[in-house]
């Protein structure tokens, strides 16, 4: 296994921190346990690549800027692998960077310097995201798409699609509500939390992302549908 690992296991929800600097891994880890959390670090690609194929964590924070194996790298060659959720840690606040990782499948992104509540609020919204309402069947269908819920599996004629947490969430709410008009600020909170409800383009970023994904043609969508100015909908048959 490359590179130096530090692990503290226990039963709680469990992050994986990534980040070269050893003052920002002990300052993630200190809040992050005082929060509840069990924290597992690695300080270089390789060896988190290494740690989140032998214990999948829940969670996972990335830093971009790493020496050797960059955090992109580190990203792409984790959803390889893995859907578990991803936020981004970067010192530049750069929207391209930010493009780049939603692009390659994170699920959301922090730019340093951030206080702790801001990262612990923003861990919250993406755990959520993770828990299906228990009152939803566990299997929908939809036009030629299925969704398991219990399973977290999407197929359309027989192929299964590969979605993000993110991506996944977003189309579980809408096929919760086929032939709805989803409102964006309903889906923005429902999705990435209530603190996300302004953040419009997170909403059409994964639109986007899902129609690539599930539409037969992406220019023509037939699953997703837009209401301009208002919000989106899965259409219903």
């Amino acid at each position: 296994m490359n590179g130096r690992l530090t692990r503290r296991p226990d039963d709680r929800t469990s992050i994986l921190v990534i980040d070269d600097d050893h003052r920002m891994r002990r300052l993630l880890r200190v809040n992050l346990e005082q929060a509840g959390y069990r924290v597992t670090t690695a300080e270089d690609g390789p060896a988190a690549l290494d740690l989140a194929e032998l214990e999948p964590p829940d969670l996972i924070l990335l830093d971009i800027m790493m020496p050797g194996m960059d955090g992109f790298t580190c990203l792409a060659r984790l959803r390889e692998f893995s859907d578990v959720p991803i936020i981004l840690l970067t010192a530049k606040g750069e929207e391209r960077d930010k493009v780049r990782g939603l692009d390659l499948g994170a699920d959301d992104y922090l730019t340093k310097p951030f206080g702790p509540a801001e990262m612990l609020a923003r861990v919250r919204a993406v755990l959520r995201r993770r828990q299906p309402s228990e009152e939803t069947p566990p299997v929908l269908v939809v036009g030629d798409l299925t969704i398991n819920l219990a399973r977290r599996r999407v197929i359309r004629e027989a192929e299964e699609i590969r979605l993000t947490p993110t991506e996944y969430r977003l189309l579980y709410e809408l096929a919760t509500n086929p032939g709805r008009v989803m409102l964006h600020g309903e889906l923005l909170s429902r999705v990435w939390g209530p603190e996300y409800r302004d953040e419009v383009d997170y909403l059409w970023t994964y639109v986007r992302y899902l129609r690539n994904k599930i539409e037969p043609d992406p220019a023509r969508p037939r699953y997703i549908l837009r209401e301009p100015g208002v919000g989106y909908l899965l259409a219903a048959e």
